[in-house]
């Protein structure tokens, strides 16, 4: 039985939010580099596994693609973490998930990173103006849960936040060019899984940050490289079989998640623009879904081959 795309990232949105969780907690102890380096590690341990399992080899006809899926990834990754620790939590989150307007911005744009038609046959069609407008609706929630805030002091970190946000756009584009070349996902998390590696310890060695281990948070760190893992597949099973946009505006929900749990185990505050953005979250999600799922989504060009 074919799982439906959007179920995908209805799952690794839940779990990134779970994986934010113990990132708070563990955050209390560790590093940003020691926690990527960690998350990593687990990362690549559980992928090998999976792939010698279902005997998936790990050579690749298409290196250079992983290699810039891996580094624009990686590179995301660290600067939203450098973004973190010198902006507001709330800035830094929203500069981040600017990624899905960009991914609508470079395939308006006829992104190269996109499959072109072959010759001899039509033109593709354009972007369905739909699917944008619920991108650009659930960025509008996430701005209102987060109540962003930027002090002109700040700029150079929010310089570097608003990059990572289009590096991670990037990315997400590699993984659906990956998944139309017929890369395994276990393959595309292994190489994205080993830059992390690299790039974690390099950032815990330039830092310092080498912690001793308590049982704790030992444990904060195998969680949140199990659930960072099995997010990380579910989102690229779902980008590489899904349609991009209507994906991406369902990746908003992480933010749902993330305000319930905020609320539940740490007293965030409940504010009424919170509860609006959360409703255009949820809501730009249900749209995508409904537009995707209408006859003829097959043929635009933001929509990835199916699965036989």
């Amino acid at each position: 039985m074919r799982v439906p795309p959007p179920l995908y990232m209805l799952g690794a949105s839940l779990l990134f939010a779970l994986m934010g969780v113990c990132v708070k907690f563990a955050s209390a102890q560790y590093g940003a580099g020691e926690i990527v380096l960690y998350r990593s590690l687990v990362g690549l341990a559980l992928m090998l596994g999976a792939m010698r399992l279902r005997g998936i080899a790990w050579r690749t006809p298409v290196p250079g693609m992983h290699f810039w899926r891996s580094a624009s990834g990686t590179v995301a990754l660290c600067l939203w973490f450098y973004a973190i620790g010198v902006l507001p939590l709330g800035t830094a989150m929203t500069l981040n998930y600017t990624a899905p307007v960009w991914i609508a911005l470079f395939l308006i744009g006829g992104s190269v990173l996109l499959a072109e038609p072959r010759a001899g046959q039509p033109g593709s069609p354009g972007v369905d103006g739909r699917l944008v407008a619920t991108v650009l609706v659930g960025f509008a929630g996430v701005a209102l849960v987060l109540r962003p805030t930027l002090d002109p002091q700040q700029m150079w970190g929010g310089v570097l936040g608003l990059l990572s946000g289009v590096l991670s756009a990037v990315a997400y584009l590699q993984v659906t060019a990956l998944g139309r070349a017929g890369e395994p996902s276990e393959r595309v998390v292994l190489y994205f899984s080993a830059a992390g590696v690299v790039a974690g310890a390099l950032l815990a060695a330039v830092t310092g940050e080498l912690h001793a281990h308590t049982p704790a948070g030992l444990g904060w760190l195998l969680a949140i490289g199990a659930l960072a893992t099995a997010a990380q597949w579910l989102m690229t099973r779902a980008y590489a079989t899904g349609a991009t946009l209507g994906i991406a505006a369902l990746q908003y929900l992480g933010i749902a998640y993330a305000f319930v749990f905020g609320v539940w185990l740490f007293d965030d505050p409940v504010t009424p623009q919170a509860l609006a953005g959360m409703a255009l979250i949820i809501g730009a999600g249900v749209a995508a879904t409904l537009l995707r799922a209408r006859p003829g989504r097959a043929a635009r060009p933001d929509a990835a081959p199916t699965e036989t």
